[in-house]
């Protein structure tokens, strides 16, 4: 039998594999289901893709409504305000934190 084309299948790291998706109608492919189920993906999900040095990268992302982005600058703004006129405490670590509010 000859072959039109020889699929080669790379392994970068232990467990890691590079499958092969077709590109389609309207510049769609679909992601192997391996993958899909590996990373917890749903219908739905955002993916942030983007192209470097020849190769196309496609990352999961979350996308949250700018409004609540200013609703959590805007309290991250108050604590920082807090913590710079001794207001808020600053704990060096989890355990002295634990303890603070264990004794109050």
């Amino acid at each position: 039998m000859v072959r039109k084309y020889e699929i080669l299948t790379f392994y970068f790291a232990k467990g890691d594999v590079c499958m092969l998706a077709e590109l389609r109608q309207k510049s769609q492919i679909t992601i192997p289901k391996e993958i899909v189920i590996k990373l917890g993906l749903s219908e739905g999900d955002k993916l942030d893709i983007f192209e470097r040095d020849g190769a196309i990268y496609m990352l999961p992302v979350v996308v949250y409504p700018k409004k609540y982005l200013d609703e959590l600058r805007g309290e991250l703004n108050e604590v920082k305000e807090k913590i710079a006129s001794g207001e808020q405490p600053v704990f060096d670590n989890v355990d002295a934190l634990f303890e603070k509010l264990e004794n109050d």
